[in-house]
């Protein structure tokens, strides 16, 4: 994700406020973005759910959705989604901004729904679990941690581009080898990415603070970003910790 200081042309600060306003500030504009990443997941986790029971009732669908080309527009559909956003969000008002991340939300949830067609519900609601209480822990470190964590940042970028290419050269390879170092990396840079990407958004508030609409937009961004982070490493985490049918 692109950072949103760069994306922005808002020359907005804290001069003038007390401290406890802006403590305040920070924690409503940090709520506000869970809030969002919350109800992202509820959409995605309850459209993935309902989809999952159709195609058990309808096995000719699942066929048609995940066996033929049809499954790489349903793969590729929620990163044509995150690039609208991350393009397009300077044209957008905060409320269609907002209103896009949850069609995405939606849309990853139809991308996901494969795996309760692979994996055991418990070891799936476990995964998650494992993954809700790593997520909370990186993400109070790097909301609480007074080091910088920006040089980490780049170093994880990096990473990130290089798992990427990794992933599509073994689409090819089908090497097991390959694909655990791919699932290990990937949650450490994602998990890596939770604590950068927190304290990143703590920052933004000085940038966006005296500006509403550049408040809620940076929100939604946010939200997004640790959205993102969360669903990839629950997927890694998966990988190791999920039981098959």
């Amino acid at each position: 994700m692109a950072d949103f200081r760069e994306q922005t042309q808002y020359q907005t600060g804290v001069q003038g406020r007390s401290a406890a306003e802006i403590d305040q500030g920070l924690r409503s504009y940090m709520l506000g973005i869970y809030n969002y990443m919350a109800i992202a997941m509820v959409i995605t986790g309850g459209v993935a759910m309902a989809m999952a029971n159709y195609m058990f009732s309808n096995p000719a669908v699942a066929q048609t959705l995940f066996g033929s080309p049809l499954k790489w527009v349903i793969m590729l559909a929620p990163l044509a989604f995150v690039m609208v956003m991350s393009f397009g969000m300077n044209k957008m008002s905060a409320s269609t901004l907002r209103t896009v991340f949850f069609a995405y939300s939606a849309v990853m949830g139809v991308s996901l729904s494969w795996i309760f067609l692979v994996y055991t519900g418990g070891s799936i609601a476990q995964t998650f679990f494992v993954t809700a209480a790593a997520f909370g822990a990186l993400s109070l470190y790097g909301y609480t941690t007074k080091r910088s964590l920006s040089g980490m940042g780049s170093f994880l970028l990096m990473g990130l581009f290089g798992l990427i290419i990794a992933s599509i050269v073994n689409i090819f390879m089908q090497s097991s080898a390959l694909a655990f170092a791919v699932n290990v990396i990937g949650v450490l840079i994602f998990a890596g990415l939770t604590a950068y990407d927190t304290q990143r958004l703590k920052h933004m508030y000085d940038v966006v603070s005296n500006n509403a609409e550049a408040m809620a937009k940076s929100s939604v961004m946010g939200a997004l970003s640790l959205y993102l982070n969360f669903v990839n490493m629950f997927m890694f985490l998966l990988s190791f910790l999920g039981n098959r049918e």
